[in-house]
C-alpha cells in the first residue's frame, strides 16, 4: 500500500467506529460558549421522565447532539440517556428487549423492527423522519456528471442486499442502465476499504456515506463528490424522498409518558435545527461525540448529510414512498411486506 493509500486509511480508520464498535452516552460537555441550547423555552408540561436512547455513530447522532448537550450540562427538560453504537445490529435486541425507549435506525429497519412487534407488548411504531439521504458517488478525476457515466466503469460501494444496494439499483435502471451489465458494481464489507480503493486506483468510482465522503475528499488527491443520491433520488422519485433514519418508538412507553415523550420530540426537532443553523458549533459537539475525527471534518460533513425533522403527513409520505421502493427490490428488506396504518405513531388507522 503506497503512502497515500496509508494516510486515507488511518484518516478513515478514525472515522471507522461510524460502522463498527460502541460509544458511550453522552459526549464530554463543551464550553459553556460552545453551543446555545437547544431546550424548549416554555417550561416542562409533563413529569421529568428517564427516555432512554440509541442512536448510531453517523448522521443520525449528528442532529441529536445539541440534545445531547443539554442532557450532559443538565439542562435538558428530561433525563435524556442516549448510548451511540456502532451498527443496526446492535441496536436491534435492546429494542426488542425493551431496553431502551427511543431508538434512531435505519428506515428499512424499522419496518422490519415494527413487522417483528407488532401486536406485542414490545410493539415498535415510527415517530419521525429524521435524516434523508448520506449517499453520494466519489470519483477521482472529472469525468461522472450524471448516473448514466457510470455506464461501463467499476463502482466500489458498501451495503451489498441492504438499503445502499436497492437505492443504486433503482437509480441505475431509472438512469437506463442494467446494474447486472452496463457496469461493475463492487460490494465490500468496510466504507475504509471503499475508501482505500479511491486512493489506490486511478479513475476509481465510489458510493459512500457522509462523513466519509468529507473525509476522503480532503484526503485524497482529485477526489471529489460527482453526485449527491439525495438529488438524484429527488429528480427521479420526487414524490417519495431518499430516507435513510427515522426515529422509533416503543408504543408502550409513548403510551405510558405521552407528554413526555411529545416534550422528547420537540427537543429533538429543535436539536436538528441546531446543527443545521449552526454547523460550526454543531462540529465540536459532533467531534466530542466521537462521530468524526474532527470539528472541521463534521462542519464540512453536515450540509451533505441532509439532516432533518419530518413527522405527521410530511413523514409519512416520505417513509411511504421509500418502503414502497425497497419492497419492490426485495420484499424481505422491510420485513415482508408494506406496513399500514399501525407504523406510525399517532396514526388513528
Amino acid at each position: 500500500m503506497n503512502s497515500r493509500v496509508a494516510r486515507l486509511v488511518a484518516a478513515a480508520v478514525a472515522v471507522g467506529a461510524l460502522l463498527a464498535g460502541c460509544a458511550s452516552s453522552t459526549p464530554p460537555a463543551a464550553e459553556p460558549s460552545a453551543a446555545p441550547s437547544t431546550a424548549a423555552a416554555t417550561p416542562t408540561a409533563a413529569e421529568r421522565t428517564t427516555v432512554r436512547v440509541a442512536s448510531l455513530k453517523g448522521p443520525t447522532t449528528m442532529g441529536l447532539v445539541g440534545l445531547m448537550d443539554d442532557a450532559a450540562r443538565g439542562t435538558a427538560r428530561h433525563d435524556y440517556q442516549v448510548t451511540v453504537y456502532g451498527t443496526p445490529d446492535e441496536v436491534l435486541p435492546k429494542v426488542l428487549q425493551g431496553d431502551v425507549d427511543v431508538a434512531m435506525v435505519p428506515a428499512n429497519l424499522a419496518a422490519v423492527l415494527h413487522a417483528k412487534t407488532v401486536g406485542t407488548a414490545g410493539e415498535v411504531q415510527v415517530a419521525a423522519v429524521n435524516t434523508l439521504g448520506v449517499l453520494h458517488v466519489v470519483e477521482v478525476g472529472d469525468t461522472v456528471r450524471t448516473l448514466a457515466d457510470l455506464r461501463g466503469r467499476t463502482v466500489y460501494s458498501t451495503g451489498k442486499g441492504a438499503s445502499p444496494q436497492f437505492v443504486l439499483e433503482h437509480l441505475l435502471t431509472t438512469y437506463g442502465l442494467d446494474p447486472a451489465t452496463d457496469l461493475t458494481v463492487t460490494y465490500v464489507s468496510e466504507a475504509t476499504e471503499v475508501a482505500a480503493r479511491l486512493a489506490a486506483e486511478p479513475g476509481a468510482v465510489a458510493v459512500l456515506p457522509q462523513p466519509y465522503v468529507t473525509v476522503v475528499t480532503a484526503q485524497v488527491p482529485g477526489a471529489r463528490a460527482a453526485i449527491d443520491l439525495t438529488d438524484a433520488w429527488a429528480d427521479v422519485t420526487p414524490d417519495a424522498p431518499l430516507v435513510t433514519g427515522v426515529v422509533v418508538v416503543r408504543s408502550q412507553f409513548a403510551t405510558e409518558h405521552p407528554a413526555a415523550f411529545d416534550e422528547f420530540l420537540d427537543d429533538y426537532a429543535a436539536s436538528t435545527r441546531f446543527t443545521n443553523e449552526h454547523p460550526d458549533e454543531a462540529g465540536v459537539l459532533i467531534a466530542a461525540a466521537g462521530i468524526v475525527p474532527a470539528a472541521a471534518v463534521a462542519t464540512a460533513a453536515i450540509p451533505g448529510s441532509h439532516i432533518t425533522y419530518l413527522d405527521g403527513p410530511q413523514m409519512r409520505a416520505a417513509l411511504d414512498g421509500y418502503l414502497g421502493v425497497l419492497f419492490a427490490a426485495d420484499p424481505a428488506s422491510v420485513g415482508g411486506a408494506l406496513p399500514g396504518d399501525d407504523l406510525y405513531h399517532g396514526s388513528d388507522g
